[in-house]
């Protein structure tokens, strides 16, 4: 397998990387300031990692402003609760 000497998660391309990366925001509590908000290329391994550093990613930022992230939140939310049944 190969990895990155980042040990972080490898993403072939900047597509996957950006829907990692609105998932991960959909998954996770994070806070306002916290968690990814970014994805780059890396020079070492020649993949997209996500980042919690720079400028927020348009994608979503646009995702984030439309609700998207938040409905999402919500319906993981609720097939959590299902799941537990």
């Amino acid at each position: 397998m190969i990895t990155c000497s980042t040990n972080k998660k490898m993403y072939p391309s900047r597509e996957i990387a950006e829907e990692a990366l609105i998932e991960a925001r959909t998954q996770y509590n994070f806070g306002h300031r916290d968690g990814p908000i970014a994805i780059y290329l890396c020079e070492n391994c020649g993949t997209y990692h996500l980042t919690s550093q720079g400028i927020m990613n348009e994608k979503l930022k646009q995702y984030i402003a439309e609700g998207k992230v938040s409905l999402q939140k919500e319906a993981n939310h609720w097939m959590s609760k299902l799941k537990k049944r």
